[in-house]
């Protein structure tokens, strides 16, 4: 779990923060048509900013805890063992 989180740690941050800087003009404008715009983006730069820390800490800590470690059960064999005759 911790080597696939920090393997996807900087494209999940790169792809949030474009996203997030894409859109934080639209999040904080005041002018003409701001109304309609301010609380989309707001919700989307909201998103973007919690959606990489929710998948990388929560989720694997939530597969961790959930997901069963054992190891699966031996595939069955064909052959019987040895029965003593008596």
């Amino acid at each position: 779990m911790f080597r696939a989180a920090s393997q996807r740690m900087r494209p999940l941050m790169m792809t949030a923060l474009s996203a997030c800087i894409g859109l934080l003009p639209a999040a904080v404008s005041t002018g003409i048509g701001s109304q309609v715009q301010r609380p989309l983006a707001t919700v989307v730069v909201g998103g973007m900013l919690i959606g990489p820390i929710v998948l990388l800490v929560v989720v694997p800590a939530l597969q961790t805890l959930f997901l069963d470690r054992r190891e699966p059960p031996l595939a069955p064999t064909d052959t019987l063992p040895p029965q003593s005759s008596s």
